[in-house]
This record gives structure tokens, sequence and C-alpha cells, in this order.
């Protein structure tokens, strides 16, 4: 093994080479000491360590999707040890939190009938992260592949809808509400209200690379207003969870519509909307040439809450505009996730030359240079 931030990417790749062969092999850990409790601090401006009381910075990776696109509960059955290497080699590169994105329809196999092996798997995750000094955004609800919803959910109106999810949220809090590797419960990725004047179809929303990324919470305001709804499905989310886990946080991950349309209010976040959330989080993709206007609508969700940039990739900009975003928003962010597809540095290098690959290398390298700087403890804000 190599003993740089490269380290256990050659183990890794024996370790899927040994899964497609069928040929038994030896779970790997590395050594990291359990993860502490997170909660913000006293005064709510950061995340703090319970134990220790010191200033804890979230800077990781979402782990959405393998490189052939599939989805975590795809593949984490039959090819566990590809999941235990790619925790070692983002703890490797840096990482203290890892954003799973847990899929509705391999979770609830009924409306109210949780499934028992996709919950003792995700046990088995939440210990894989204990193991691995890693925090869990255990994010929820995700209906990302569409032929995966099952007919019975797609049916239902919006009260059936919220119970099943609520349903949903009471299962996960359940199964990991004793562990402090888990960082928080994301209720939804990127949710959707219709306009006041306009009912909607369909539920989900926001395809890219065929998945939808995006849900809505209702089709029809039905003379409701978006706050309304919002905030009664949130605090719907929030007492399940409650019912069997009050100490663990909660957040949403939320777009920044003002990014496209300046002047645009936080919803979900808002004071009179989130309140029972513990931080904000949201998702930013600078444009080219726009970061101080991405700066700008940064500022507006600071809320007086912990602020998590959730999402972050050069999607539309440069590698290097997107390392000027994370400079310029240290002193308003409090915790960066950006991307991990299951493939190492080494293994952007022997592939053969993408644009992609390419830029995707370049990103793993940034975040595994920048980890001293975000990590270090030193107070940001004013």
């Amino acid at each position: 093994m190599r003993c740089d931030g490269l380290r256990f990417s050659a183990v890794a790749r024996s370790i899927r080479r040994a899964v497609l062969l069928g040929t038994c092999v030896t779970t790997l850990v590395i050594a990291a000491g359990a993860p502490d409790w997170i909660r913000p601090s006293p005064d709510g401006r950061h995340f703090v360590a319970a134990g220790s009381g010191a200033r804890f910075t979230p800077w990781g990776f979402n782990y959405d999707h393998d490189a052939a696109g599939r989805l975590l509960e795809d593949y984490w059955l039959r090819e566990w040890p590809t999941v235990v290497a790619d925790f070692q080699e983002m703890k490797a590169l840096g990482a203290n939190v890892v954003r799973i994105h847990l899929q509705l329809a391999k979770f609830m196999q009924a409306p109210r009938e949780p499934n028992a092996e996709a919950l003792i798997q995700l046990r088995r995750l939440v210990r894989l992260a204990e193991d691995t000094g890693l925090h869990l955004d255990l994010t929820g609800l995700g209906c990302y592949h569409q032929k995966d919803v099952p007919a019975w959910f797609d049916a239902m109106g919006e009260a059936q809808r919220w119970d099943v999810q609520a349903a949903f949220w009471a299962a996960i809090a359940q199964t990991c509400a004793a562990s402090p590797a888990v960082f928080c419960y994301d209720l939804i990725n990127e949710p959707l209200l219709p306009g006041a004047k306009k009912a909607e179809t369909q539920w989900l929303a926001g395809e890219l690379g065929g998945k939808f990324f995006m849900q809505r919470l209702t089709l029809d305001l039905a003379g409701r207003t978006p706050a309304g709804v919002a905030r009664a499905w949130i605090e719907k989310m929030t007492r399940a969870i409650r019912t069997h886990d009050t100490r663990h946080m909660i957040t949403l991950g939320e777009v920044p519509w003002n990014l496209a349309f300046p002047g645009a209010k936080p919803l979900f976040s808002a004071p009179e909307v989130g309140g029972s959330l513990d931080f904000v989080s949201v998702h930013f993709y600078p444009n080219a040439g726009e970061v101080a206007k991405a700066l700008t609508a940064l500022a507006a969700y600071e809320l007086g809450k912990p602020l998590v940039v959730e999402e972050m990739f050069p999607l539309r900009c440069s590698l290097e505009e997107l390392g000027a975003f994370v400079d310029g928003s240290r002193a308003l962010a409090d915790g960066w996730i950006g991307f991990y597809w299951g493939q190492t540095i080494d293994d952007y290098s022997r592939a053969s030359p993408s644009i992609s690959g390419a830029i995707t290398r370049a990103w793993l390298e940034f975040f595994r240079a920048k980890t001293p700087t975000i990590l270090d403890e030193t107070p940001r804000r004013p």
C-alpha cells in the first residue's frame, strides 16, 4: 500500500476485481476512531463536536452513483467490498462527510412497510462510517430512476405520499438513532412547488443524465401559499424523525433560485418555514465568469444557522473559478460537499482520455490539496 493521499487505491482495484471474479475478500478498514456527535455551536454560527467542543467543518463528497451511473442500492448488497474501498478512498482524500442518497423505492416495499433488508444494509453502512471515521449526510426520498418508482406510490395523492414519506423517515431514524457517525438527515433533495395558478401533472423533475433529482411536494397549491405547504411538509417529516431520534440534525437540500432569479428569497430554509431545520443546505454550481454573483446569492442563505454548500462541482465553470468560489465563501459557509463517483485519481489517469474524466481527476486533486486549508479550525467569520 502507498502511504500518501492515494493509499488504498490499489487495494480498491484488487477488491473490485475480486468481486467480479467471485473471489472471497477480506474487508479492510482504515483505523480512524469512532466519530464524535456533531451539533451546531452554541451561537449557531458553525458546527462543533459535542464531546470535545472542537470546530467541525463538513468537507466531503456526494456518493450518489458509481462510474457506470448505478445508484448505491443497485450494488451495495452484491458488491459490498466496492463500497468499503470507496469509503477508504474518500477518507484518504481528506473527506470527513459522505452524502448518501437513499431511494424511497428501495426502503419502502409497501405504503407502510419498510424493507427490512435495506434497513439492515443501511445499518451496515453506518458501521462502516463509524469504522472509517466518516460522518453520513443521509438524504432521503430519492426517486432518481423513474422506472424504479412503485406504481402504487406514483398513483397516490399528496396526503398519501406524505404519509409514505413520513414512514420512510421514521424507519431511517429508528435504524440510525444511536450512531454518532450520522451527521444529519437531509429530508429531500431539491424539492419543488407548483405555481399558484398552474397545477402540475408530474411528481418528478430536474432530469439530468437519465436521473430525476427534483421532486414536487404537491401538484396543486389549491389556494395555499408555497410557504404554508413547505412548512407543513417539513414539520410532518421532522415529527416522524423526532419520534425515534431527538439527537441528530435535520436539514433540506435547497436550490438557490436567486442565482437564476436575482432577488428571489430562500423558501424552505426561511425562518418561518424551516424553523425546525438545524442548518441550511444549498447547492451551488457557479456559472463561468459569475463567481461574484454566486457569492452574492450564497449570502442570502446566511440565516443565523450553520450554512453548508451541499453540492458543488465545476459543471458550468472552470476548476479555478470553483476554487475562487470556495475561497470567497469561507466567510459565509461552514462546509462544502463535492462529488466522488467510485474512481480514484489513478483510475482516471489510466483511463482513455476524456474531457469528463480529466475534469473529475482535476477536481479530486483539487479536493485533496485543499483539505488542510479547509479543515484548519481557525474561525473564519468576523
